[in-house]
């Protein structure tokens, strides 16, 4: 009988649906088996040891985000792009969710490819996708006849949002200046201001993640999933999610609305996550800071949480 060789595509429980369910449809298309990479459920951090367990010969691709978007967990990409090279694979990142709040680099973390959404490092509604430049020349394209083969007309097809591309720009550029403000240097070029600009931005964003974790940590009603312990918050990002004893998720960000606080409530379409952690269908609060959040807004936030007349949830 002829030996049936299967491959394998890694997926992880941490992730957005939009680095999940896509691989999943297309490596059953392709007969490929698709295997998750489990969490450890008391941090909300992915588990390597599993991740590293399964990792063979014949792993071809592994999936992964940058950071979490329901709980602000930032995974070690460059020890996971090293780890699936090792084993013959590719790697594919996530950096949605990461892009507003440090600097990406694909050349540190040894990436194949990367892909983010401009509108969450505040521009519009524009998708992009990084890959290595091998790759993507032999890589065949979905594309009609007339478009180029060659780079970057071959993944690029038809009339570009041209608009929605100069926005995406501007919101670089903005961000650069904010780099270069913060050091004083108005002729610094873009990139080396991208990176002072994430510095301040992350300092910054570590002032008030760290003292919204404390405030909410302090409400007995809450509880906050991820990773709470102040020494290991270089490995999140000033996103933290919340349940409540008594309301559903929806209640508190109902009530939080109405205080005027603009928060989210649900899974954010991590949900592999919020299955795993058993909290479907109601899902969590997601309290996302950035770098224009103010003290006060924090404060003002936690005040309204800390407020005890609320109906209470029925069994």
């Amino acid at each position: 009988m002829p030996v049936l060789l299967l491959f394998f595509c890694y997926v992880t429980r941490l992730d957005h649906d939009a680095n999940v369910t896509p691989w999943a449809l297309a490596a059953r298309d392709r007969g490929v088996i698709v295997r998750f990479v489990e969490i450890h459920r008391e941090d909300g951090t992915l588990d390597l040891d599993d991740l590293r367990s399964k990792l063979n010969d014949r792993t071809r691709l592994v999936a992964v985000g940058c950071a979490s978007n329901a709980l602000g967990t930032v995974n070690p990409v460059a020890d996971i792009c090293r780890w699936a090279h090792e084993a013959g694979a590719l790697t594919f990142l996530d950096a949605v969710h990461y892009a507003p709040h440090a600097a990406i680099d694909v050349a540190a973390w040894g990436a194949d490819f990367l892909a983010c959404s401009a509108y969450k490092f505040f521009g519009p509604h524009v998708g992009l996708m990084w890959g290595r430049r091998d790759l993507l020349e032999s890589l065949p394209a979905y594309k009609v006849r007339p478009a180029p083969d060659d780079l970057p007309g071959k993944w690029m097809t038809g009339t570009q949002n041209h608009e929605g591309i100069a926005g995406t720009l501007a919101a670089i550029d903005y961000l650069a200046d904010l780099g270069r403000d913060a050091v004083g240097q108005p002729a610094l070029d873009r990139r080396s201001a991208l990176i002072e600009a994430f510095a301040a931005i992350g300092r910054y964003e570590r002032q008030l993640g760290q003292r919204l974790l404390a405030g909410l940590q302090q409400i007995p009603e809450l509880r906050v999933w991820g990773i709470t312990d102040e020494a290991r918050w270089p490995q999140r990002l000033p996103t933290i999610s919340i349940t409540h004893r008594h309301l559903r998720a929806a209640e508190v960000a109902e009530r939080l609305g109405r205080a005027g606080v603009f928060v989210w409530a649900g899974n954010y379409y991590a949900l592999q996550l919020t299955e795993t952690l058993g909290l479907e269908p109601d899902g969590m609060v997601r309290l996302g800071l950035v770098h224009y959040n103010t003290v006060e807004e924090v404060d003002r936030t936690l005040t309204e949480l800390r407020q005890p007349d609320v109906p209470r949830r029925s069994s």
